[in-house]
């Protein structure tokens, strides 16, 4: 059986865990034992260190020592650090961009510039800011907080702050984007627009793409969209593969974007397979571009990889040989529903204490869910404790509606679920900016 190594260990690296243990071997680094993870290598007969996964020493030697043959890493760092990059270099099969592929993600600026050659309509008015002086002068133009304060870099989903909602007033605005700018070098002004937002994903292996089902995500930390932004609270997909305000020409234009940035970045050479993740908003004038990623979304990749039909290792296979295509990666037409439970301070507070707390796994399995760990190790049992200060772990559903797969997830976690613990008990709804 084929070795693959999963660099990372959030709740997109368990989902990716449990898809890669049906086919191959399953080895992977982590900084810490992801319960999630653990299981699917043991399951697979593979192996598992704990370490840094930014180590490339250790990275090569463990390739090296345990004779992997295949990568996979969809991690926004771990990528823009070249791990794919080295994992080529030794001469494995790979998932995932090069750091120069995934430049769309970790350069917001280098993806507008793409876009704006590609589909210059989908572009909201948007400046790139290097100088204070050019910060205060663009501000200056506007009339109170209707513009949107975008990072250079990476940061985790959190980094894009929205005037009104998380920011407000000029001057506030201002402060965040002069913060940003000192501590890159870069920062991107862009008008606020109104729209709903949605994401589009595909596969792809260098020049043909699959779009997956759509997601709806919730990112805010609150019900009714409230409180600060985090890197998703939850997600759904429905059985169509669209989204209620979506129909097919919008995803036509999005996967025309998509697949002409593909053609883009590869024209000189192979540097993106994997997955492309498009963020965009539907207004009344038509769709606009909002980001590239160059990964699964989390927590999307848990409703996408749960939607499969075909096995993702043979995915993965017609990626290595160029012959992905419709026909050798389908999907199951159902509803699915994720919900990501946190700790409380979790998006509201930098502090990392840990956060002990009890989980009835079993119970929850039992009503016909999943559980995929992300910030979370093992104490003993139904004992846990949280890592740093992110999201804990997912709770997974499908049903044949969406009220069913919402039900059956909200019904395994009551009273399976520690009430020191917190997630939106409003999934499910999709609300309008």
């Amino acid at each position: 059986m084929k070795k693959c190594l999963l660099l990372g260990n959030g709740g997109r690296e368990a989902v990716l865990a449990e898809q890669i243990s049906k086919g191959y071997s399953l080895y992977a680094i982590m900084p810490y034992a992801n319960p999630s993870i653990v299981e699917y290598v043991e399951q697979s007969n593979g192996k598992y260190i704990i370490g840094d996964t930014f180590d490339k020493e250790l990275v090569k030697e463990f390739i090296e020592q345990e004779e992997i043959e295949a990568c996979v890493v969809s991690q926004d760092n771990l990528l823009q650090e070249g791990l794919i990059d080295l994992a080529r270099e030794l001469g494995l099969q790979t998932f995932g961009p090069t750091s120069k592929g995934a430049k769309i993600e970790w350069s917001k600026t280098y993806a507008l510039e793409i876009v704006k050659e590609l589909a210059p309509e989908m572009i909201i008015k948007n400046e790139a800011i290097t100088t204070k002086e050019k910060l205060e002068e663009i501000i200056s133009q506007y009339e109170d907080d209707s513009f949107v304060v975008k990072p250079e870099g990476l940061t985790g989903g959190k980094g894009v702050k929205v005037g009104g909602i998380h920011f407000h007033g000029k001057d506030e605005g201002y402060d965040y984007a002069k913060t940003c700018l000192e501590e890159s070098g870069k920062v991107i002004i862009q008008d606020k627009v109104e729209g709903r937002e949605f994401t589009v994903m595909a596969l792809t292996d260098g020049e043909n793409i699959v779009v997956t089902p759509t997601t709806f995500d919730y990112p805010y930390r609150f019900d009714e969209d409230k409180g600060p932004g985090t890197g998703g609270m939850g997600c759904l997909s429905f059985e169509n593969g669209l989204l209620p305000f979506l129909d097919q020409k919008d995803i036509d234009l999005c996967s025309k974007l998509i697949q002409d940035t593909i053609k883009y970045v590869n024209k000189d050479s192979l540097e993106f397979t994997g997955v492309i993740y498009g963020g965009f908003f539907k207004c009344k004038d038509g769709i606009k571009f909002i980001e590239f990623n160059a990964r699964f979304g989390d927590p999307e990749a848990i409703n996408v990889l749960n939607c499969l039909e075909t096995p993702f290792t043979e995915i993965f296979e017609h990626i290595s040989n160029k012959t992905l295509s419709p026909e050798n990666c389908k999907f199951k037409k159902n509803y699915t529903f994720t919900v990501y439970v946190v700790s409380p301070n979790y998006a509201l507070s930098a502090s990392k204490e840990p956060c002990e707390f009890i989980l009835n796994k079993e119970a929850i399995l039992q009503k016909d869910a999943k559980i995929y760990f992300a910030s979370t190790k093992q104490i003993e049992g139904n004992h846990y404790t949280s890592v740093g200060n992110s999201r804990l772990f997912a709770i997974h559903t499908n049903g044949a509606t969406l009220e069913e797969a919402k039900q059956k997830a909200y019904n395994a976690m009551e009273n399976n679920v520690d009430e020191v613990l917190n997630y939106r008990k409003d999934i499910g709804e999709i609300y309008e900016h």
